[in-house]
């Protein structure tokens, strides 16, 4: 699909950037992958399509693999990670693939992989090193010039390399002056390490899976080095925050790898200033659950909610009381919860934890007034 490139007026003024959007969110399997997946499943001879293919894939490449397998006639195996969000394994399975999940990582799946290739003979599909992947994910390059020929920057999401080898070959040959700059997440800086800088990653799970990528491509790794002007690698947080704001800014969905473009800006603002920058929504195939869960954070952080913890005498009409000082002050209780029976609360008191939804923190700040002077203990938690 060739996906629309838009303008982000919203976001633009927001970030201070003049933002294009190029829509890859928007393919039958939401993500970029099924460029490079089409490209070299048509260039796999008979006997290669005869025996079928395999992939590892943390989902989205999977699910590119799947779809068009299913269409050109090919038997698929993916192997996923297995804490891939259960969205991408359903889709890859409701293609028609075998899926199998196996170990924490992609490195992981790797050895299941080749076990698989020697028993059943399969063809593998590299999720990013390998030329024809690379040269269909460029495709997104050629659209973009066609459509926006002017742009100073493009912004790319960086996992194994693959992505980001094709645009920069595609863009760079069409306009030398592009500056092609990457994007990592903090929990996998791979591709900044591969290069040689000293930088450590920061333990933990991602909500960019997507590019959650130990090894970088042997391929990729010369061609990002020669074509990339600069790698930034970002905080979960701030990929949160570009989740958020591109549901609630731009009205669309995307995933933690899709929304790394944005947290690149909002984490180096001062390099995107009044420049006419292009960000690539790499992929949409956000878990629901923990898009809420995102979301809600984000309204935390913006001090939309608020989380409060009072301690009181256990007595009757004691949460009327408090549901009555919170109304005057124009808040709204949306979640209430009673602590009695633990050891760090005295036998005739009661801690209640409730969640309130406030316009901003100076409004916080006045309803724990209102609850302190008549006399209960609040902490803000």
């Amino acid at each position: 699909m060739r996906t629309p490139l838009i303008a982000a007026p919203m976001l633009s003024k927001i970030i201070g950037a003049e933002l294009i959007v190029k829509y890859e969110n928007l393919q039958v399997t939401n993500s970029f992958k099924v460029r490079g997946a089409l490209n070299k499943l048509l260039s796999l001879s008979e006997q290669e399509k005869s025996r079928g293919v395999i992939a590892m894939s943390a989902g989205n490449h999977a699910q590119a693999v799947a779809y068009h397998a299913s269409r050109l006639g090919l038997s698929a195996t993916i192997v996923m990670p297995e804490g891939t969000p259960f969205v991408k394994v359903q889709s890859s399975e409701a293609w028609g693939a075998e899926v199998v999940l196996s170990g924490k990582s992609l490195q992981d799946c790797h050895s299941l992989v080749n076990q698989m290739i020697d028993q059943r003979h399969l063809t593998l599909i590299h999720p990013y090193d390998d030329p024809k992947i690379m040269a269909g994910q460029g495709t997104i390059a050629l659209e973009i010039y066609e459509d926006q020929p002017d742009l100073e920057q493009l912004i790319v999401p960086i996992g194994g390399g693959g992505l980001i080898s094709g645009i920069a070959v595609a863009a760079k040959a069409l306009t030398p002056e592009l500056e092609i700059i990457g994007v990592e997440c903090d929990r996998y800086p791979s591709m900044t390490r591969a290069l040689g800088c000293n930088i450590k990653e920061v333990p933990g799970p991602t909500i960019a899976e997507g590019i959650a990528v130990k090894d970088v491509g042997k391929l990729t790794l010369p061609i990002v080095e020669q074509l990339v002007s600069e790698i930034i690698v970002v905080k979960e947080e701030t990929l949160e925050r570009a989740v958020s704001a591109l549901l609630t800014v731009q009205k669309t969905m995307v995933e933690g790898a899709g929304a790394a473009g944005l947290a690149a800006i909002l984490t180096h603002p001062e390099k995107f200033k009044n420049k006419k920058t292009g960000l690539i929504l790499s992929g949409g195939n956000m878990d629901p659950r923990i898009l809420s869960s995102i979301l809600i954070r984000e309204l935390e952080r913006e001090n939309k909610i608020i989380t409060l913890r009072l301690q009181s005498d256990d007595q009757p009409g004691t949460l009327g009381v408090i549901a009555t000082e919170i109304g005057k002050c124009g808040a709204n209780i949306l979640e209430v919860s009673h602590r009695r029976m633990f050891l760090d609360v005295p036998a005739k008191s009661a801690t209640i934890d409730i969640i309130i939804e406030i316009r901003d923190a100076q409004h916080a700040s006045a309803v724990i007034e209102s609850l302190t002077k008549y006399g209960f203990q609040v902490l803000e938690l």
